[in-house]
């Protein structure tokens, strides 16, 4: 017993020391961020509404997991102003630490997207800033929209404690700033040297081993975020240089099945880039089932069009089809355009179609009435009597210039030349047209 008392007493010692001693390696663990959970969130290619319908989702399930980190690994070229501002937002609205790590190009809409994360961390090859404001047709935008995006960078800068005349400087090329290799009427564009001077890194690093080692997450659990194959098409078919091709496609797929027999590969074609088009908005969060709704009551009301006559109906379908259209567009001014594109495709096709097919195939086939009654088909509205001329008969009646006259047995209504023909005057027939016959006057 005694010898079982011994023991239990060196077993406890041996275990009191034992712990004294992992103590301190746990702790050492825990700074190293064994207990942490780290969310890489990627930040690629053009910045639109499916990027940030993307990112509300990776984030929300950061949150949800009690992640303790989130790093967003950018490479992007820019893109649309107001999905940075959206995606501004959402990144100030994060309570779990933010990091942006630039591996390729944060230009534009990315260095915005970068100044509104708590920390930035560049790679050695990558850039951030170019950040002015380009329409579309690759021209500098109205001055209202450029004081609004230089007053965004700003604000984006000071709210992490970054001065701002260098986010200044990369939205407004008016800002002098040779040292940084941005004269006069340039954009800044900082390198990873540039930035950690001026303050707007953090760190310079190789890879994701260097930067999680500077944030002191070593050993932190990692979780991959990755598009899912519905948010990929909704990021393609939202772009604003994929939205009029998709319009385009289902006008001119429409067109070419009217003057085609049955449904072929062209209607197909059309219904695939419609339903694309508004699958990848609903997906993107940009159109809601109000604008489905119209878009299924503009096709019936064109299918009904075929079977009841007017035209009344087929211009209200149109016409919901364009509102489905406009509801799930983001942008008033791009849905028009891409709208007005596909609709000169659509009447190119219509012109090109009818000069080579005409209207004798296809759907015109039914619903266009092509019989004649022809004399060729032995239909006639009255019968020729060529034999008539040259007859001689009375006026039964005056001809003022119409009347009647009697040759031989047959009574015919005449009509004279021109002049007056008293009653019982021998007349003469001079010309046999159906239902016309002309006489004269014999002196």
């Amino acid at each position: 017993m005694a010898k079982r008392f011994k023991l239990l007493i060196l077993f406890s010692v041996l275990i009191f020391f034992s712990s004294s001693f992992m103590l301190p390696a746990m702790d050492k663990a825990g700074a190293n961020g064994e207990d942490k959970l780290v969310y890489f969130i990627p930040i690629e290619n053009e910045v639109e509404r499916g990027l940030e319908a993307f990112l509300e989702r990776t984030t929300a399930e950061a949150e949800e997991a009690g992640a303790n980190h989130i790093i967003f690994e950018i490479d992007t070229p820019g893109g649309r102003v107001d999905s940075a501002g959206q995606i501004g937002k959402l990144l100030q609205g994060l309570d779990i630490p933010t990091t942006a790590y630039i591996v390729n190009e944060a230009l534009s809409a990315g260095s915005y997207i970068a100044l509104n994360s708590d920390a930035i961390y560049m790679n050695p090859n990558s850039t951030m800033g170019a950040s002015g404001v380009i329409t579309g047709d690759g021209n500098a935008a109205d001055e209202k929209a450029q004081s609004a995006w230089i007053a965004a960078m700003k604000s984006a800068a000071e709210s992490k404690g970054r001065d701002p005349q260098y986010a200044i400087a990369m939205a407004d090329a008016s800002v002098d700033m040779p040292e940084l290799g941005a004269p006069e009427g340039a954009f800044l564009t900082l390198t990873p040297s540039d930035a950690l001077e001026v303050g707007y890194a953090e760190g310079i690093v190789q890879n994701r081993v260097e930067l999680l080692d500077d944030l002191n997450l070593t050993n932190a659990q990692i979780v991959e975020t990755e598009t899912t194959f519905a948010e990929e098409v909704a990021r393609f078919v939202t772009s604003p240089l994929v939205i009029p091709i998709l319009l385009s496609v289902a006008s001119l797929g429409l067109i070419v099945e009217l003057y085609s027999p049955g449904f072929g590969v062209a209607g197909t074609m059309g219904i695939i880039a419609l339903i694309l088009f508004f699958y990848g908005h609903i997906i993107a969060g940009l159109a809601g089932m109000e604008a489905v709704v119209l878009l299924i009551l503009g096709i019936i009301l064109i299918i009904l069009e075929f079977f009841v006559a007017g035209g009344i109906l087929g211009l209200i379908g149109v016409g919901a089809i364009i509102g489905a259209l406009f509801l799930a567009g983001y942008d008033l001014g791009h849905m028009s355009l891409s709208i007005s594109i596909a609709f000169i495709v659509a009447i190119i096709a219509a012109v090109v179609l009818y000069k080579w097919i005409g209207t004798e195939r296809g759907i015109f086939k039914k619903i266009i009435l092509r019989d004649r009654t022809t004399a060729e088909l032995g239909y006639v509205s009255s019968q020729d009597r060529p034999e008539l001329i040259g007859k001689e008969g009375i006026a039964a009646t005056p001809l003022r210039p119409a009347g009647t006259a009697m040759f031989g047995n047959e009574r015919f209504d005449v009509v004279s030349e021109g002049g007056f023909i008293e009653k019982d005057k021998r007349i003469k027939i001079v010309q046999a047209e159906g239902m016309r016959i002309v006489v004269r006057e014999i002196n």
